[in-house]
């Protein structure tokens, strides 16, 4: 049996379940398997099979009543088109979504804020349709908002904006500081860039290459999801106490086609643009 290999990472991870250690909490988290071609199901279908045919057996000339009903062809029915705007509490429709994010930030927004990559405008987070006002919750007609969400890294603020999307107009406008969301797609993927190229990455690169044979390069030959992550005061590295101010991600990166590679100790504070690794 082949040995793991432990480097500066960690190990390359093979099963389902990894146990995500903070440093002054345990967060469990568990991975998903790789999915396959051969997960299939056969047992359900050599089960009816065998009871028709001891069914049909057991007929003695009884005309249909002594053969299998035929199966008809199952039927996959259409996505049905989507309209520009949708009703009540539907979920916003791309035209709708598309039309939010404009309304959402205005020109001079997008020239001062500054996204995950460090280029002008701030970093989108999430669309989503907007609860009703009180007053509202039982009118049928009552105005759809969405709420749009995105994140500042110039000063690290979480700006939400609720846009009516009747009017087409921003109604309200929340700025937070030390809220940290989910991270969205383009952040995920900017860390793992970030681990790539860094020197902590080393551990990362020589794990992809043990499992491949090919040299890691890009986020775009991995899997990767993310969370969160928040400095406990004292309990890890100096450059890390800003996570949490600051936006800081953990990534669980995986082969396509292939294993997990652990990288838990390693944090990447997005805000700053720098890698560092837990003791």
């Amino acid at each position: 049996m082949r040995k793991i290999v432990r480097r500066h990472l960690g190990k390359v991870v093979a099963g389902a379940g990894i146990a995500v250690a903070g440093t002054a909490l345990m967060v469990a988290v568990t991975l998903p398997g790789s999915a396959g071609a051969d997960e299939t199901g056969g047992t359900g279908n050599s089960g009816t099979s065998g009871s028709a045919s001891g069914s049909a057996g057991t007929g003695g000339g009884g005309g249909q009543s002594g053969q299998q009903a035929a199966v008809p062809p199952g039927v996959v029915e259409q996505v049905p088109a989507e309209g520009a705007k949708g009703k009540g509490r539907d979920p916003l429709t791309d035209g709708e979504m598309a039309r939010v994010e404009h309304l959402a930030l205005s020109r001079q927004q997008l020239g001062s804020g500054e996204d995950v990559t460090g280029q002008p405008g701030p970093q989108r987070i999430s669309v989503d349709l907007a609860e009703p006002e009180a007053a509202e919750a039982d009118d049928p007609n009552a105005p759809r908002r969405a709420d749009v969400s995105y994140y500042d890294y110039k000063n690290d603020t979480l700006v939400t904006r609720t846009v009516n999307l009747d009017t087409g107009k921003v109604e309200r406008t929340g700025t937070q500081h030390g809220v940290q969301p989910p991270p969205g797609r383009a952040e995920t993927t900017e860390a793992a860039r970030l681990l790539i190229a860094d020197p902590l990455g080393a551990g990362l690169r020589a794990d992809y290459k043990d499992a491949t044979g090919k040299e890691l390069t890009s986020p775009d030959q991995l899997l990767v999801s993310s969370m969160v992550y928040r400095a406990t005061p004292g309990a890890q590295p100096a450059v890390l106490d800003a996570c949490g101010d600051h936006r800081c991600v953990r990534l669980f990166p995986k082969v396509k086609n292939g294993p997990w590679i652990d990288s838990r100790s390693l944090i990447i504070d997005l805000s700053a643009r720098k890698v560092a690794k837990l003791g």
